[in-house]
């Protein structure tokens, strides 16, 4: 049996990203590239085939591109798509915290107390006090929000990571799972719809520009969303939370008449009797009665399916049916000695006749 690694994550590989802009080239040579927001996402992959799948799903051209910094070239797509629908896995898919990268990688990562990498108090607070995220990104750290979620259109097991450095998206991110996650425990999926939002905000008398990714539930009713974990199915198929259940048809009526008809003695009639009984036909004094009917006939040696009576040979050979003795003179049937009246063998006890019930006795009465 395998074993894990307690102190390890457990996550999906990562496919690709989902960003909310993209940078052109400066027009002056030796400059840095222009920074542009999206007003569609931006998908991108080391894997030509999950852009191109991208591209074919959602719109856009592909292309090749390096991201700034990096000396590997990926791929990606500048969608037509401003949403996107996509699956937020179990647990807690958000990621957040204030960071500050540079040439080296990430050289501080804080929870907003303590600076996690050098274990310290909050550099940027100690340094700029409360309102240090008001000073230049180069400056200071930038909250920097990471949340991975499943693209089910698209190939492959895994998950897309979305990355924004907005305040108010981290703020909008952080408040919108965590209502979800007080609903589900983080214990199954949920659907979700994301999109990009451009919103203003007004700093120091100044009115901003900024972009928001809101990702929200994407279920019919705001009570499948509250109203705890969901299935696999559900999550692919929000739509089916709201569909009708599929009523089960309607059993086919039993014939009791019929059954009693295959029966072959009074007694197999009984118990077609008491089986109707216990499927709350008690009352059925009519059913009753033809079932007594078919059960007289038959004691009297009628085939209740064609009303044909049986055994009408007086035992003579008049139709020719009595068996004859083999090509040895030898009978296939067995013999009784009835002169043998000394040997003191009693003659067999009949099997005790079955009853009818009480209640389906002529005469007695209405059925209890």
């Amino acid at each position: 049996m395998g074993s894990r690694i307690l102190t390890m994550k457990r996550q999906a590989a990562e496919l690709g990203r989902i960003r909310t802009g993209y940078s052109r080239p400066h027009p002056e040579a030796g400059r840095r590239p222009i920074p542009v927001k999206s007003k569609t996402f931006v998908l991108s992959s080391h894997s030509r085939d999950y852009v191109a799948a991208a591209a074919e799903l959602y719109g856009g051209r592909i292309e090749q591109w390096t991201p700034q910094g990096q000396p590997v070239a990926q791929w990606r797509v500048i969608t037509e798509a401003a949403e996107l629908r996509a699956i937020l896995p179990a647990g807690d898919p958000l990621s957040q915290s204030y960071e500050m990268w540079s040439g080296g990688g990430c050289s501080r990562r804080c929870d907003g107390v303590t600076e996690q990498i050098s274990r310290q108090p909050c550099v940027c607070l100690a340094r700029y006090g409360e309102d240090w995220h008001e000073r230049k990104a180069d400056e200071v750290c930038r909250p920097t929000s990471r949340i991975g979620v499943f693209l089910p259109d698209l190939p492959d097991l895994g998950v897309w990571r979305l990355e924004t450095k907005s305040y108010y998206a981290a703020d909008a991110l952080a408040g919108g799972l965590d209502t979800v996650l007080q609903a589900t425990e983080g214990r199954g999926m949920m659907p979700v719809r994301m999109w990009i939002e451009q919103r203003n905000a007004v700093r120091n008398g100044k009115t901003k520009q900024i972009q928001v990714v809101m990702v929200v539930p994407s279920l019919p009713k705001l009570r499948h969303a509250l109203s705890g974990p969901i299935s696999t199915a559900a999550a692919l198929d929000p739509a089916s939370l709201d569909r009708p259940a599929i009523e089960a048809a309607p059993a086919e009526p039993v014939d009791y008449r019929q059954l009693a008809r295959e029966c072959r003695t009074p007694a197999d009639v009984i118990n077609v009797w008491h089986r109707a009984r216990a499927e709350g036909h008690a009352a059925d004094t009519e059913l009753r009665d033809d079932l007594q009917a078919i059960a007289a006939d038959i004691d009297k040696g009628i085939d209740p399916r064609t009303g044909e009576i049986g055994d009408q040979d007086d035992g003579g050979d008049q139709d020719g049916d009595e068996v004859g003795p083999d090509a040895d003179g030898v009978y296939d049937v067995e013999t009784v000695d009835e002169g043998d009246e000394d040997s003191g063998d009693e003659p067999p006890t009949a099997h005790p006749r079955a009853a009818w019930p009480a209640a389906a006795t002529p005469g007695s009465g209405g059925t209890r």
